[in-house]
């Protein structure tokens, strides 16, 4: 793994090789702390910042990504959030977004976790690094639990969208062929 914990980025998006943003004390101020599959990068952002400004990036507000969750799931509290569907980027937070010790973690890139004495929880990643989160195991599963429920619908959604719109060309194209067939036997 690449050293750069010293090295402070100015700009950053989310990005499938995410894993976590944390918040860390740097001087007076809060930062964020970004894990990558092979990064470690610190950002003078908070990490709700952080969020925000990859929602924009992906071509929405954070606040219309929460809406849309609420939308599909009901969830209001402690809301998971689609960064970009496309890509499979999810990110759920460990606490309310706006709690300054609340951890976003990437619903894809969660390889295992498991509850650990203090009431906190081990994460696994996909690289296989372990993280210590101050949170207990069954807030953490409830957060995995409603972002593969936002996933799933969300997916679902954009499925029958995309079902339907094979049918209407479909059903167009077969209208187009049978105006050509009567032109062609007149």
């Amino acid at each position: 793994m690449k050293d750069r914990k010293s090295q402070i980025i100015e700009e950053y998006e989310i990005n499938p090789n995410t894993m976590m943003i944390m918040p860390i004390e740097y001087g007076s101020k809060i930062y964020a702390r970004i894990y990558e599959l092979e990064d470690e990068i610190l950002s003078p952002f908070k990490p709700i910042d952080i969020i925000k400004k990859s929602c924009r990036f992906f071509g929405a507000s954070y606040e219309g990504r929460k809406e849309g969750t609420r939308q599909l799931t009901g969830i209001t509290h402690k809301s998971p959030i689609t960064i970009d569907p496309t890509n499979l980027i999810y990110f759920f937070p460990t606490a309310s977004a706006s709690n300054s010790s609340c951890i976003w973690i990437s619903y894809e890139n969660v390889h295992h976790y498991e509850p650990v004495d203090g009431g906190m929880t081990e994460v696994i990643f996909k690289n296989r690094q372990a993280h210590i989160i101050p949170v207990s195991h069954n807030i953490f599963q409830n957060q995995i639990l409603r972002t593969a429920l936002l996933k799933t619908t969300l997916n679902s959604r954009i499925e029958e969208s995309e079902r339907k719109a094979i049918y209407f060309f479909k059903r167009k194209k077969e209208e187009r062929m049978s105006e050509h067939l009567k032109m062609f036997h007149k």
